[in-house]
């Protein structure tokens, strides 16, 4: 069934067969899956894991009430994991946030999944659709809003805001952003990555005061 699915896609191009093809969860219960419950002889989840720089721009936005959303290309129920552990990583700061999740859903059909998609798979154009749609369902200007990527499949989710930050980027997203002047941000795994090259220099700043000195 999964070769049957990945032959249905592929003339929408390799990337779509990678994203769109989940017959593998075929039968999976949704339940089950959603609520962690851990199934005979496979190993649990790990605990997500965020860069130290990455929970200090989300705690930045959250103290500034800015709405917070995940938009990834995984399924939504591990970005939903990834969202809670977040909310969690805050919460132990101090700062109360709610984070939103737009990613990938599947198709449920008598509580377990079908293997299919619903709607779009979350990658590419998609992303920039979903981000417009949601900025205008919600009233938000786009142009004061932020997005943060790493690959240059971020790229129509970057254009579609005003304030476009490249982190940890592919060369084909640095050479993007580079061409048109959005913030280049490398965020290591250390508390405080030494800071030696053009690349890295302005890291610690917020985003105001680094899209204050993009222009």
């Amino acid at each position: 069934m999964w070769l049957a699915r990945a032959a249905w896609l592929a003339p929408r191009g390799i990337q779509m067969m990678q994203h769109a093809n989940k017959m593998y969860l075929r039968g999976a219960s949704v339940c089950d899956s959603e609520k962690g419950h851990q199934r005979k002889g496979q190993p649990g989840l790990a605990a997500p894991r965020f860069l130290p720089e990455a929970v200090e721009q989300v705690a930045w936005h959250a103290r500034q009430g800015h709405a917070i959303v995940l938009v990834s290309g995984t399924l939504a129920p591990l970005a939903c994991e990834m969202a809670l552990a977040m909310v969690v990583r805050l919460a132990v700061r101090g700062i109360a946030a709610s984070v939103a999740v737009c990613a990938t859903r599947l198709e449920e059909s008598g509580g377990r999944w079908t293997g299919r998609i619903a709607g779009d798979a979350m990658f590419g154009e998609a992303k920039g659709r979903a981000v417009q749609e949601m900025t205008a369902e919600k009233g938000f200007d786009l142009a004061q809003c932020y997005a943060y990527g790493d690959s240059v499949g971020d790229r129509w989710m970057l254009e579609a805001v005003g304030r476009p930050v490249a982190v940890n980027a592919s060369w084909r997203l640095e050479a993007l952003a580079r061409r048109k002047s959005w913030p280049v941000l490398t965020w290591a795994t250390e508390k405080k990555p030494k800071r030696n090259s053009s690349r890295t220099q302005g890291e610690q700043r917020n985003p105001e005061e680094i899209w204050e000195n993009v222009g």
